[in-house]
């Protein structure tokens, strides 16, 4: 689909990350864009900074956990601009609280936002694209959602939104559904993921502590974010894809690889490798702080 001035994009999570970064790629493009999110002050910042291209925008304070939020922001969307061409549904958390000793909030809050919210984003707009003849539909997934790595929770939802995603495809294709679906699995991206508890829900109760894991690989996990690429890049990736209609966006080539040999390993029926993709300094000091936190025998 081309993307072009006129048309309108709707992006969840838009105040920050990636997902300013597409709103403001749409902005260039010369696309009114609503801007979706929980951060009321970061989110009219957003959209101040997308409206000075030249476009019209649109924030709507959204909990894409909640599937009443999502509805009104289609209404919104609509109300204001008579249509919607792109859905990004890129809004995403992750926690550091450990997932099997850690509280239950920790995946009723990951997998809230992170996977109902796609599912609620898909529900309240594919009919409205539907019923136009044209749009196009981005969820940002992960390269987790290929090979999982160290965070469990998010990596659950990961492959979720990659199998749903990709069913959705499969099924606007077998029906002649004029709806445009791609899946974005980035690896790094500079962004401030690793702060997403600042966004901890109150309802949910105290926010879960840190593992005492925390302090060996957060450093490095911080380093590499630091070190990722550029949402910007991501985001003119993501503008490419709906332009020629491809359903894999996969910015880090070198993760694809290590997924590809993962599925090697399965079509041989071999265990999982347990620190591929993981520097050999943490896999040392997470086994030895591992030791360390083991209960000693009389």
């Amino acid at each position: 689909m081309k993307l072009e001035p006129g048309k309108v994009a709707v992006v969840t999570g838009a105040a920050s990350g990636i997902g300013f970064a597409l709103a403001e790629r749409f902005g260039r493009d010369g696309l009114n864009v609503v801007l979706a999110d929980v951060e009321q002050s970061a989110l009219e910042k957003a959209a101040d900074r997308v409206r000075a291209l030249g476009v019209e925008t649109l924030a709507v304070n959204t909990d894409v956990s909640n599937p009443a939020s999502v509805d009104s922001l289609a209404h919104a969307a609509v109300g204001r601009f008579g249509a919607v061409h792109v859905l990004c549904n890129n809004a995403g958390v992750s926690s550091l609280a450990d997932p099997w000793f850690g509280p239950l909030s920790t995946w009723s809050w990951v997998l809230g936002v992170n996977f109902w919210g796609v599912v609620h984003g898909i529900r309240a707009f594919l009919p409205i694209l539907v019923n136009q003849g044209e749009g196009h539909i981005v969820n940002t997934a992960s390269i987790a959602g290929l090979n999982p790595g160290g965070d469990t929770i998010y990596s659950a939802r990961k492959h979720a939104v990659v199998a749903l995603t990709e069913d959705l495809f499969k099924v606007a294709k077998r029906v002649g559904l004029p709806v445009g679906v791609s899946v974005l699995c980035p690896g790094w991206v500079r962004t401030a993921l690793l702060d997403a508890e600042r966004n901890w829900p109150a309802g949910l109760g105290e926010r879960p502590p840190q593992p005492v894991a925390a302090q060996v690989f957060l450093p490095h996990i911080q380093r590499a974010v630091n070190e990722g690429m550029p949402p910007a890049r991501i985001a003119d990736m993501v503008a490419d894809a709906i332009a020629s209609g491809r359903f894999w966006i996969l910015p880090h080539p070198e993760f694809v690889e290590l997924a590809v040999r993962r599925w090697r390993r399965i079509a041989e029926g071999e265990d999982p490798e347990i620190w591929v993709g993981w520097p050999a300094q943490i896999a040392e000091e997470l086994q030895t702080l591992s030791r360390q936190q083991r209960p000693q025998g009389r």
